[in-house]
């Protein structure tokens, strides 16, 4: 008489069968898990691009609004002006700069100076410090370090104000106790877009108003700027991305004191 022998087991097509299923599933939750991931790590890079811009929004309306205004340069030295003017042989001068609208934006490895302006000096008790009827004055320098994509502020005291409670500050990698690290205003940033306006609102541009007759220029320039505008590009790469995913811009518009 022949026995029947059991046979336990998957045949070849079942396994393949589960093996196909099973690799789809994997594949889905990976998929998914990864997107996920992505996800998050995009809201992240866009909720930071989001604290840069409102934080930038709020110092640069506090320093420029309270400022007596924007120069063309510093004439309070500084001995580490990262952008030197050429023409001034002492290296202690930043680049001259004129209220020209436009693109300003630094490449890797150097730095662009943004604008210049003026504060008056205060002393320890946080009062104005004269000069006779006159007051003293600090200044401020807004760049962008191209390498860190940041926008800083270089402050420059007054060393004539006795007392006075600034100091000046450095480029960070050679700050110290007595000479801070510059003043970092915001991060990711791209470019910076700069325009300039009367107090009638008409834009200002250095280099609109020409002689006819010498070809001398007669326009205006900072001492009749009134209102800055200031946009902030930014951009920044989150994990698992190649490129600058993240991109927004925030416009800062400040009124002027011009004493």
């Amino acid at each position: 008489m022949n026995q029947v022998e059991s046979q336990d087991g998957f045949t070849i097509p079942e396994l393949l069968v589960v093996m196909v299923v099973t690799s789809f599933f994997v594949t889905l939750i990976l998929y998914f898990t990864f997107n996920f991931w992505t996800y998050n790590y995009l809201l992240e890079a866009d909720q930071d691009t989001l604290s840069s811009r409102l934080n930038a929004g709020d110092i640069i309306r506090e320093q420029l609004g309270t400022s007596s205004g924007m120069i063309m340069q510093n004439s309070v030295t500084d001995a580490h002006a990262n952008n030197p003017d050429p023409s001034d042989g002492t290296g202690l001068h930043w680049l001259l700069i004129h209220a020209i609208p436009g693109n300003q934006t630094a490449a890797s490895g150097t730095t662009k100076p943004v604008g210049y302006f003026r504060r008056l000096s205060t002393s320890t008790t946080n009062t104005v410090i004269m000069n006779g009827g006159q007051p003293y004055e600090d200044e401020y320098v807004l760049y962008l370090d191209g390498t860190k994509k940041q926008l800083l502020f270089r402050a420059l005291d007054n060393t004539s104000a006795a007392s006075n409670r600034l100091k000046t500050s450095c480029p960070p990698a050679i700050a110290t106790a007595a000479c801070p690290a510059d003043k970092v205003i915001a991060l990711d940033v791209a470019s910076v877009d700069t325009r300039y306006f009367s107090r009638t609102g008409n834009t200002i541009d250095w280099t609109s108003i020409y002689d006819s007759s010498t070809g001398t220029y007669v326009g205006p320039d900072f001492t009749v700027v009134d209102v800055v505008e200031l946009k902030l590009n930014l951009s920044k790469k989150p994990v698992f991305q190649k490129t600058n995913a993240t991109i927004n811009n925030t416009t800062i518009r400040v009124a002027l004191r011009n004493t």
